[in-house]
């Protein structure tokens, strides 16, 4: 199978998934728990934020929690539809590939991922390592998380890839530590851990 193509995430993707509060994914008392709680560990970890890219931003959900937490911070968001980048003017890009001219000091990669094929993702993974200099945020569904039955499958996506959760980490794994809660520290940002307060003591 190939990865998600540009043309799947069209006006009536969005429609049935942000836009229609009968179908919709997207809950905002959720979005600000974990804005919250994201920007909160990146300020005790002392992490500099100054540059944020959000790869995958669909309609922009990060975009007011980052200038809420970190006012000066820049957003740059990144979009594979097109009818998105038309709409809301994000610079159009994928994550398997996109390149910057400097690495960021945050990362927002949402619900992107499992769309791509396995080759794709592990591509994907390697490029979120070099686009990172400071923390990364990752969050995506697992075939573990559909097993474990905790998927509300009538408003997931039926077409997104079933990964393991270890391809997800070992690709990660190469340019940043797991801290946990999708949380990720890159090993070029030189801040000190303690040992507990990396998962699986990395």
């Amino acid at each position: 199978m190939k990865s998600a193509s540009a043309t799947t995430f069209d006006e009536a993707y969005y429609q049935r998934f942000y836009f229609d509060k009968k179908t919709s994914v997207v809950d905002p008392a959720h979005m600000e728990r974990l804005g919250t709680f994201v920007c909160s560990y990146l300020k005790y970890l002392r992490v500099p934020v100054n540059r944020v890219l959000d790869v995958g931003c669909g309609i922009g959900l990060w975009k007011g929690i980052v200038a809420q937490h970190f006012p000066e911070a820049m957003y740059q968001g990144v979009e594979f539809s097109p009818y998105l980048c038309e709409r809301f003017g994000w610079q159009q890009g994928s994550v398997v590939d996109y390149a910057a001219d400097a690495p960021y000091d945050l990362v927002i990669c949402q619900g992107v991922l499992p769309y791509l094929s396995p080759p794709d993702l592990k591509a994907a993974l390697l490029n979120l390592g070099r686009l990172t200099q400071g923390a990364l945020y990752v969050e995506a569904v697992s075939r573990e998380d559909f097993e474990s039955d905790i998927i509300d499958e009538e408003i997931t996506d039926n077409r997104v890839f079933r990964h393991r959760a270890e391809l997800y980490r070992r690709g990660l794994r190469e340019g940043a530590i797991e801290l946990g809660g999708g949380v990720w520290l890159s090993r070029r940002a030189e801040l000190p851990l303690f040992a507990l307060e990396q998962a699986g003591g990395q």
